[in-house]
């Protein structure tokens, strides 16, 4: 049971926070029309990619530390409660799919597990040890990345999860958090402080904090996946074809590379078992579908590596 004093030191903490700030203009908000508070309400959104652009070098370099270690074997972890760990388990989720990465290497981490996506878990995000015992379940290692995410910058769980990740096992850290001097970007090894301002609704921070982290999640998993070269130029060469809107995409985004008919493209697709970045190698480099594959395996997934070696090395000849 928190006591008076306790709740009263944490009140004090809040009413330092910008994402926590009551703005008096808007106190009459309710009394606008549908229409006008849509307006003032867009107007907000609209401040957010600048907010986010005044960061671009923090979150390039945390992008570029994460790449180095995912290229090792790491894995990319997203830790936070509420919003912040809805927010990355949404992005966690969706690389399976776009860069068809094992599920075990992006992983988003929620205060309270899975039943916290749906429902308030209680006490969950105040506990350090919490999120220790959710990293030490994936057996952290020092090639891992754990990106803390807390609007507020001093949710327990995120900050508990950063300091754990650095002192186990010297796990490289990211704290993301949308106000300035946070607990969560000190703990870091990289610290990306997106300052949104107030909310329309006082504090309630799944508005312009929650556009502003999903903006950065975005690039960190992104841009991550595109230095380890799951993409060719913009085309998502390592998408997993699950579906038939999937199976589409991936014989649109094989003639979007090579410029090949359908028929090129299917007898493509069916020498590398569906494998869409096989697909183009054999195409563009007129290899065949094994030869495809040990090239990529020796680029380490690059296509533009393996499609340069494909090119400029001598086929091998006997005798």
């Amino acid at each position: 049971m928190t006591s008076p004093a306790e709740y009263a030191q944490l009140r004090a903490q809040l009413d330092t926070l910008t994402t926590e700030a009551f703005r008096p203009e808007l106190a009459e908000i309710d009394r606008l029309s549908t229409l006008e508070i849509a307006r003032t309400m867009n107007g907000e959104d609209t401040t957010v990619p600048a907010a986010v652009a005044d960061r671009l070098p923090e979150i390039a370099a945390a992008i570029d530390a994460t790449a180095e270690r995912m290229a090792r074997g790491g894995r990319l972890v997203y830790a936070g409660a509420g919003t912040a760990g809805r927010l990355g388990v949404l992005d966690a989720s969706e690389c399976p799919p776009t860069f068809n990465t094992d599920p075990s290497e992006v992983v988003g981490l929620i205060a309270g597990g899975p039943t916290a996506m749906v429902a308030a878990v209680e006490g969950a995000e105040d506990s350090k040890e919490l999120a220790a015992a959710d990293l030490d379940a994936l057996g952290l290692t020092a090639d891992d990345t754990v990106v803390g995410v807390s609007a507020s910058g001093r949710t327990p769980y995120a900050v508990g999860a950063v300091e754990h990740a650095r002192a186990a096992c010297g796990a490289l850290t990211v704290g993301l958090s949308c106000n300035a001097g946070s607990a969560l970007a000190a703990a870091a090894d990289h610290g990306i402080e997106v300052v949104v301002g107030p909310e329309l609704l006082t504090g309630s921070t799944r508005l312009k904090a929650g556009t502003a982290q999903k903006l950065v999640l975005n690039m960190l998993s992104t841009i991550t996946m595109i230095r380890l070269g799951k993409t060719y130029g913009n085309l998502m060469v390592d998408v997993r074809a699950s579906n038939e809107k999937l199976r589409a995409r991936s014989r649109r985004i094989v003639a979007l590379a090579t410029g090949a008919g359908d028929p090129e493209i299917e007898a493509a697709l069916a020498a590398t078992d569906g494998e869409v970045k096989n697909a183009i190698l054999v195409l563009l480099a007129g290899v065949d579908g094994p030869t495809a594959a040990r090239l990529l395996d020796g680029s380490r997934g690059h296509l533009r590596a393996a499609l340069h070696t494909a090119l400029h090395t001598p086929p091998f000849q006997s005798g």
